[in-house]
Order: structure tokens, then C-alpha cells, then sequence
């Protein structure tokens, strides 16, 4: 017979990691809150509720096995990262919805209007701030943080132990380098 691999389940170092990923998740369910409202407001999320988008960031995290985060700066920076994800994939279906994909237009919300952002340069956005994680995380999460999830430079400074203007060095740092990368893309 064959060797059998352990279910993860059955690993105790998978389970205590997804249990402490668990209990960050739990701890920090006002912050993620926040954070959802935040990132729905100011990226037009229309019909999803903050505890939608938290609840999804959950599953998100649920269903990566290896995920291991360090500390709470790590776990909001990583679930903002998600947020973004999942809101370019709901802009994406509420406009196709709103051109009449699907032929569900008698489902169609009144919220899909113009506020629509455009979803593709949303998602080269998206792209370009992959790619900038790559080289330099820190400038990375610190444009999730800001941009898409609408904290402070003080916010992010104290969630991040840094000083403030670190934190305004590493996003004007990151603005210069995305609007070059989005430059030379158009």
C-alpha cells in the first residue's frame, strides 16, 4: 500500500496556526469592520455590507492552508490586500450586469448607476500594485492601506511602528513608482 499523507486537519502545526490565524481574525473583527467600510466607501462597493466583504476576507483566509501571518499589522495589510481583490471582481460582475451580461436585467439593482469606477483601471491598479509587493512590500501595504482601506498616515504609522513621515516618504515613494508603471502601460 501506498504511504498516506496526513490531512491537514490532522496536523497539529497546521492546526495551530489556523487557530491563531482564528483568533487574530476574531480579535481584530472590529478593525476588519472598519476597514471593510472604509474600503467600500471610497471604491463605490454599492450593495456589499461591510460584514459581507469581512466574512469574504474570512473565507479568503480559510482557504489558504500555508498562510501564516506575523503580527496584526501583517494580518490587516494582508486582509486589505484581499478587500481589493474582492471588490475588483465585484466592480467587475456589476458591470457586467449593468452592459446586460447574463440577461439578468430584471435583477439588475437600481444602486448600478454611473458611480461605477472603471474596472480596468482598477484592475491595472491592481496589477501594477501586485507587482510593486514584489520589489517592495512595505510601499505596497502602505498604498492598500491608504488608498483602499482610507486610513491616515498616523494610522498606518502606529500600526506599523513607524514614524510618520516614514510612512508619507513610502507613499509618495510608491505613487511616483505606480504612476510610472501605469504611465508607460497607457
Amino acid at each position: 500500500m501506498g504511504k498516506e499523507t496526513p490531512d491537514a486537519a490532522d496536523d497539529p502545526g497546521r492546526r495551530d496556526e489556523r487557530g491563531s490565524r482564528d483568533q487574530m481574525f476574531a480579535a481584530l473583527y472590529t478593525d476588519l469592520r472598519r476597514l471593510a467600510d472604509r474600503a467600500l466607501h471610497s471604491n463605490a462597493g454599492g450593495s456589499v455590507s461591510p460584514t459581507t466583504l469581512v466574512h469574504e476576507v474570512y473565507l479568503n483566509f480559510s482557504g489558504r492552508e500555508t498562510l501564516s501571518i506575523d503580527d496584526r499589522a501583517h494580518f490587516l495589510a494582508y486582509s486589505a490586500r484581499a478587500m481589493r481583490s474582492l471588490l475588483i471582481d465585484l466592480l467587475r460582475r456589476r458591470q457586467a450586469l449593468k452592459r446586460g451580461m447574463g440577461f439578468h436585467i430584471t435583477r439588475l439593482s437600481t444602486e448600478i448607476g454611473d458611480d461605477i469606477p472603471d474596472v480596468e483601471e482598477f484592475s491595472r491598479l491592481s496589477e501594477a500594485l501586485d507587482a510593486l509587493a514584489v520589489g517592495e512590500p512595505r510601499l505596497a501595504e502602505v498604498v492598500d492601506l491608504k488608498y483602499f482601506c482610507g486610513f491616515s498616515f498616523a494610522e498606518i504609522a502606529a500600526l506599523r511602528g513607524d514614524s510618520e513621515r516614514t510612512v508619507q516618504r513610502d507613499w509618495e515613494k510608491a505613487r511616483l513608482i505606480l504612476f510610472q508603471d501605469l504611465g508607460a502601460e497607457s
